[in-house]
C-alpha cells in the first residue's frame, strides 16, 4: 500500500497510509492530514488513489502545491516523489508499483517520453491515418490522522471479461506527425506519463484489462478519436488516435 512519509526540517513526523481513495489535506480540522500552520490554506489539497496509482490536486490554495520542487495543479505521483506544503514535506512511497517497474527497460523509454511533450511546430502537417506568502505562525505538535466514517466513492471503468495480461496482449503508442513523426513507445511500464507540464499533461495506465488515459494538467485535455475526454479515465481501443498538447499518436495492440 502507498504511503506518505511527512517530515519538517529533515524530521520525520508521522507516516500516513493511503487507505481510501481521496485524502485531504490543509489546516482546518475536518481534513484527513490537519497541518495547523499560516502558510497552509484551510483545504490545500488532496491525494486521490485508484488502482495503487495515485494523484496529487491542488485544492486552490494560496501558497501552491509543490512535486519536486515544481508547482502543480494536478499530478500524477511516482515512488519517491517529494510534495511540498508550506514547509512540509510529503515523500510518497509506492515500493509495489517501484518494484514493478525496476525490471523494466525504460531508460530510452523516458528520454522519448520527453520527446512527446513538444508541440507541434508551425507548418508541420497533420497525419493522414484516422483521422507572496504569509508568514509562518507558532506550529503545533502533529495531530492523529483524522479517518472519517465514510470514504468517497470513486468511479472504476468495468473490467473486460479476461484480463488484458491474461490474453498476453501488449500495446505502443506511434507518432503521426511532427519532427518526431513514425516513432515508437512500447507500453512496458505501470504508468506512462505523456506532455508537457504546465501545458498539459496525460497518462497511459496499464492494468489488468486493458490500457487508460487518464487527463492530469491543463486547461485542454487530450482527444481521442476527436473526443475530447472529461475527468474521467477512458479505455483505449486498437487503432485509437490521440490528440495531446498538439500531437497525434496511434495506439495499437501488439
Amino acid at each position: 500500500m502507498a504511503k506518505l512519509i511527512i517530515t519538517l526540517d529533515g524530521q520525520q513526523i508521522r507516516e500516513v497510509e493511503l487507505d481510501k481513495e481521496r485524502i485531504t489535506i490543509g489546516r482546518k480540522p475536518h481534513n484527513d492530514i490537519q497541518i495547523d500552520n499560516l502558510a497552509i490554506s484551510g483545504e490545500h489539497a488532496a491525494i486521490i488513489t485508484r488502482h495503487n496509482e495515485s494523484f496529487v490536486e491542488d485544492m486552490g490554495s494560496t501558497n501552491s502545491t509543490l512535486v519536486n520542487n515544481l508547482p502543480v495543479m494536478k499530478q500524477a505521483l511516482q515512488h519517491g516523489d517529494e510534495i511540498e506544503i508550506g514547509k512540509y514535506r510529503l515523500k510518497y512511497v509506492n515500493l509495489q508499483a517501484f518494484e514493478g517497474k525496476r525490471a523494466t527497460p525504460e531508460v530510452e523509454a523516458q528520454d522519448f517520453e520527453k520527446t512527446l511533450i513538444l508541440r507541434r511546430p508551425p507548418g508541420a502537417a497533420s497525419p493522414s491515418a484516422g483521422g507572496a506568502r504569509p508568514a509562518d505562525g507558532p506550529m503545533a505538535n502533529a495531530p492523529p490522522l483524522a479517518v472519517p466514517e465514510a470514504a468517497h466513492a470513486g468511479k472504476v471503468a468495468p473490467p473486460d471479461p479476461a484480463p488484458a495480461e491474461a490474453k498476453g496482449i501488449h500495446a505502443a503508442i506511434q507518432i503521426l506527425n511532427g519532427p518526431n513523426i513514425g516513432k515508437e513507445l512500447d507500453l512496458v511500464k505501470t504508468l506512462t506519463s505523456l506532455g508537457k507540464p504546465g501545458v498539459q499533461v496525460a497518462v497511459i495506465t496499464r492494468r489488468p484489462h486493458g490500457y487508460f488515459l487518464t487527463h492530469v494538467q491543463g486547461d485542454l485535455h487530450p482527444a481521442v478519436n476527436g473526443q475530447t475526454l472529461d475527468a474521467r479515465p477512458r479505455q483505449l481501443v486498437d487503432h485509437d488516435i490521440i490528440d495531446l498538447a498538439g500531437v497525434k499518436m496511434e495506439f495499437y495492440l501488439k
